[in-house]
């Protein structure tokens, strides 16, 4: 309300302001004439130069402020892959009964177009992600996300991210499952009802995490290369991944 007031005070000012102007040209020139020709000129002028203002030079700023918080997103999506994502991809993968099916399309390679991204990307919408999660070490993974439960609370705070963004909803699954396990003294013996309920909040974190890694592929490839080379190196889907460069 109060900004609402400032506006309507500015504005009255400009005009005031204006008003005293024209008076002053008229006390000078004693020519009303040229004042409303000049006048009738500068309104005549206006819807064009609201159309520059809205249309065109709104619109490049919007772009151009929206291109620097997508990159700023996807700093933040590479810190992610650093120091959680990779590694805990690498872990869900391991018990999905039915990767073979999909793993040779994710071995991502330098020669990869937008294209080739694309059409993976729509297999992945169609796979039935599995996680066996009798095999999982529950309390080691609650363990490992306990370490990061900090890096993650300062992923949600980020001011970079976007509200509907599927990383957001990525982190917040993530932060999901954290809650879930902190909340279970013993993840060694429960019940079948249970571990349902726990393998569908960690099929969940595995389905986004698989979409999201996908993408920040794509976005590094065409972006940053010598990222992206150590992404293929370490890929959590290549099972002869490795960081060392070899010939």
């Amino acid at each position: 309300m109060k900004r609402f007031r400032w506006q309507i005070l500015f504005g009255s000012l400009l005009i005031v302001s204006s008003t005293i102007l024209y008076f002053v040209h008229y006390f000078i020139f004693k020519d009303s004439h040229h004042i409303f020709i000049f006048m009738l000129e500068d309104i005549a002028f206006l819807p064009i130069e609201v159309l520059i203002v809205t249309m065109v030079i709104h619109r490049l700023l919007v772009t151009r402020e929206k291109s620097v918080m997508l990159e700023k997103l996807n700093m933040v999506i590479g810190a992610f892959f650093s120091e959680v994502g990779t590694a805990l991809l690498t872990y869900l993968s391991d018990f999905d009964p039915r990767l073979d099916k999909i793993r040779g399309n994710l071995i991502v390679t330098g020669d990869w177009s937008d294209k080739q991204f694309a059409r993976v990307s729509k297999l992945l919408r169609t796979y039935d992600y599995q996680v066996e999660i009798e095999r999982v070490e529950l309390e080691d993974l609650r363990g490992f996300l306990a370490e990061k439960r900090g890096f993650l609370l300062g992923l949600l705070g980020n001011p970079s991210l976007l509200e509907h963004d599927p990383f957001t909803e990525l982190t917040r699954a993530i932060f999901h499952l954290v809650d879930e396990f902190e909340n279970r003294e013993d993840l060694r013996h429960l019940p079948d009802s249970d571990c349902e309920h726990l393998n569908s909040d960690i099929k969940r974190v595995y389905t986004l995490l698989v979409h999201q890694w996908l993408d920040y592929m794509k976005h590094l490839k065409r972006s940053y290369p010598y990222f992206f080379s150590l992404a293929m190196r370490i890929n959590p889907f290549d099972q002869k991944a490795s960081a060392i460069v070899r010939q």
